[in-house]
């Protein structure tokens, strides 16, 4: 009998953003070290670009990913804000609440990732219409490899960018940021010197040492918060001072091979593929939900826990992986946001909701009752793997049931043709009802 092809998982579903580029692997770099040419474009501020220009909202502050309650408090989570409302100090990653004090006539709105996806499609045309190699970095973020322009003067290089800025603009209405350098990493950093709607390109040298190398050395990609403390220590905060010292500090720190390559993406050497990525397979798979209000009642978590357990698994399925050992966390609602982490894990490896579910709630709900009796309101849950399997070998004492199996496949089959909420299980309606960080979240 042939088996059901599932189709194409989505598997953005539900998650702000995904982006992975490692500009220093080996893999990601031409062999030779000719000269190039790239350009950078990056959608300013993008989610709460496409809600102003949906709703007509230009010129006001707004906040993509916050809602409010009927009673006019704001719920949720900054996921990105408008220029207008990085004014008042918005950033993301900040509760709406806190965004409300900072603005108090703000406008919330939630993500709404289909509308995204289908605008990221326009610019995608564009761009492919002005280069032969174009990488979509994420779903508001690209690369153009334009060394067959590598000759041209700035003059002609930024007519050519002022020409896609017009194309993105006439398509979406939409404004972006353009960079145009001789590396990925120095076309990425320009695109960032001038927002909104900004222009720079930096072709010599000399315009290298004026605009890029005074800045600090974590504005590079690869080099975060430790890295930078490491580098810090070892007297080193800006690109000049790792241009001018050499590798050895990076080689010292971070080992011959790797520091030597991520001091050469400092130093706008990497060479850098413009490609679009196969599909990355995470280390490990997670899924997060903040309810819009806390709860007391137990039923409602489970059909949280159920419904968080299906999103990790479809996602597994997607990826193609198995896990025997899971992550839960639960929320709660108090000044401080505390939670409490729980380690469960199911007979064997799976990606099956069925074995997953009835491993987290058999581990879980006791700790839920625990609370909810000692006066814990709950807040959030949470769930992700602690180890994926890619081999797909059968294990001695476990077997998933191949019926069981063939259900899912037929699931995911049908969710992922005709919409993800085509067929769901009724245990999931125990959920805590109202509004959440996505729209339409299920």
């Amino acid at each position: 009998m042939k088996k059901l092809d599932p189709g194409a998982y989505d598997l953005t579903r539900n998650v702000h953003r995904i982006t992975l580029y490692n500009t220093i692997s080996a893999e990601q770099r031409h062999v030779r070290a000719k000269p190039r040419l790239y350009l950078h474009l990056d959608m300013n501020c993008f989610y709460a670009q496409v809600e102003q220009v949906s709703y007509d909202l230009q010129g006001l502050p707004l906040v993509v990913g916050g809602w409010r309650k009927p009673d006019g408090t704001a719920r949720g989570i900054v996921a990105t804000s408008s220029y207008e409302a990085r004014k008042f100090g918005i950033k993301t990653g900040m509760s709406a609440f806190e965004a409300v004090q900072l603005c108090p006539y703000v406008v919330f709105m939630q993500v709404h990732y289909e509308k995204y996806q289908a605008i990221s499609r326009q610019i995608r045309e564009v761009l492919d219409s002005y280069a032969a190699d174009v990488e979509a970095y994420s779903m508001d973020e690209y690369f153009l490899d334009l060394t067959f322009m590598i000759r041209q003067s700035d003059e002609k290089l930024r007519r050519y960018a002022q020409r896609i800025k017009r194309d993105i603009h006439e398509a979406t209405a939409l404004f972006c940021s353009l960079g145009i350098a001789r590396s990925k990493t120095y076309a990425k950093l320009a695109s960032d010197l001038v927002k909104p709607n900004g222009l720079t390109i930096v072709t010599d040298e000399a315009a290298e040492r004026r605009l890029i190398h005074p800045l600090q050395l974590d504005e590079v990609w690869g080099i975060g918060s430790r890295r930078f403390a490491r580098l810090e220590q070892a007297g080193l905060r800006t690109i000049a001072e790792a241009v001018q010292q050499g590798s050895g500090t990076f080689q010292k720190l971070f080992g011959a091979y790797f520091g030597r390559m991520l001091w050469e993406t400092v130093c706008g050497l990497d060479r850098a593929i413009v490609a679009d990525a196969p599909e990355h397979v995470p280390e490990e798979v997670s899924y997060m939900h903040t309810f819009s209000q806390w709860t007391t009642d137990p039923e409602q978590v489970r059909g949280e826990i159920t419904k968080s357990v299906r999103q990790l698994c479809y996602r597994m399925r997607g990826y193609d992986r198995r896990a025997r050992r899971f992550s839960g966390y639960l929320r709660f609602q108090d000044e401080s946001w505390r939670g409490v982490q729980v380690v469960f894990a199911t007979s064997g490896l799976t990606n099956l909701d069925q074995y997953v579910t009835e491993a987290a709630l058999q581990a879980l709900m006791p700790v839920v009752q625990h609370y909810l009796r000692h006066g814990q309101r709950i807040r959030g849950f949470g769930v992700s793997t602690l180890d994926l399997d890619a081999s797909g070998q059968l294990e001695l004492f476990f077997r998933e049931d191949e019926k069981l199996r063939n259900l899912f496949r037929a699931r995911d089959t049908i969710n992922n043709r005709y919409g993800f909420e085509s067929l769901i299980i009724a245990s999931s309606f125990d959920d805590v009802k109202g509004k959440t960080h996505f729209l339409g979240r299920s």
